[in-house]
């Protein structure tokens, strides 16, 4: 059964266990409250009326009758919010559930893919140079092919792996003052040197330092590079920012894709997320890019959000404070 079969059973059962359980209180609430009403009338009618204190009595009863009323409706209520809280918790949890599994088959089935992808990629190119006698420019094409998909295989298991340490806390941070600028500048080369393609115009104030982990935010600038290459057309151009000023540092890259609807705009940067589904979607991907940039943001005290590039397209905004 495939999971969106499962969520509408479990949903189905969920409600008709909720509505047995509603209508189960709602016959024990009247059953008490019929029981109370009927004690306290059989104890008036056997009250003697000819009693000196007939009314004293008559009166007393009718206020235990009413204290009852009031002791089962209170706890009826109490008992009915409690159910009304449990029941709203279970279900989003539950359908929390099932959006994580069909996130995680959606990774597993895209890192299949983006695995087997570069490795057949490379073999068919090592195979062609090795059967093949060729001219130089093609063996240099070969090459620069079979580069580029050991990198992006290499980018792929660092996401992975700096994915699950930072998720658990086992990755280290080791924070020290860098020259972030030229730590900018050398992921911009190495992003032109993997897509010599893609026009990329870059816009780097110099001297500008910050207090971090040198790998993570190279992690960082390189995912947000792949993902501008990688959802933008490849006439388009791609632009970098780089700036500072007395209180934060600021990092944009932009692109001219189709940009990013706005109520997708922070499911984004959640782990596995991404737009659209396996079968349908064209662009490669793991849905662990910005989950990561989100994170590293974070551990270096900072945000990371995204909004339209008019008149198309996404700009992701990088601020680190302090």
């Amino acid at each position: 059964m495939v999971p969106k079969q499962k969520l509408r059973v479990t949903t189905v059962v969920y409600w008709v266990l909720l509505l047995y359980i509603i209508a189960a209180f709602a016959w024990w609430a009247f059953s008490l409250l019929q029981q109370n009403r009927e004690i306290h009338t059989l104890l008036k009618k056997n009250l003697p009326t000819a009693s000196t204190d007939y009314a004293i009595k008559t009166k007393a009863i009718e206020e235990a009758e009413k204290r009852g009323i009031y002791k089962y409706v209170g706890e009826g209520s109490a008992f009915l919010l409690l159910i009304c809280v449990g029941a709203v918790f279970i279900y989003r949890s539950v359908r929390q559930q099932f959006r994580l599994q069909q996130q995680q088959q959606n990774f597993v089935m895209a890192v299949t893919h983006e695995l087997k992808t570069p490795i057949a990629v490379a073999r068919l190119n090592l195979q062609t140079l090795q059967k093949h006698q060729l001219e130089e420019e093609k063996k240099k094409k070969l090459l620069q092919a079979t580069l580029q998909e050991t990198l992006r295989l290499d980018t792929l298991i660092n996401n992975i792996l700096i994915a699950s340490q930072l998720e658990d806390h086992a990755y280290h941070i080791t924070k020290e003052e860098l020259d972030f600028s030229e730590l900018v500048k050398d992921a911009v080369k190495a992003f032109e040197v993997r897509y010599p393609e893609r026009l990329l115009q870059a816009l780097i104030q110099d001297d500008v330092t910050i207090n971090g982990d040198a790998t993570l935010l190279k992690l960082l600038l390189s995912n947000l590079l792949e993902n501008a290459n990688k959802y933008s057309p490849k006439d388009k151009r791609v632009d970098l920012h780089l700036a500072q000023n007395d209180n934060a540092v600021f990092l944009e890259v932009v692109d001219e894709g189709t940009g990013i609807p706005d109520e997708e705009k922070k499911a984004v940067f959640k782990k596995f997320y991404r737009i659209g589904n396996e079968q349908t979607r064209k662009t490669q991907g793991t849905g662990l890019g910005l989950y990561i940039c989100q994170k590293i943001a974070e551990d270096h005290g900072g945000e990371i959000t995204v909004k339209d590039n008019l008149p198309t397209g996404s700009k992701f905004i990088v601020q680190f404070y302090g």
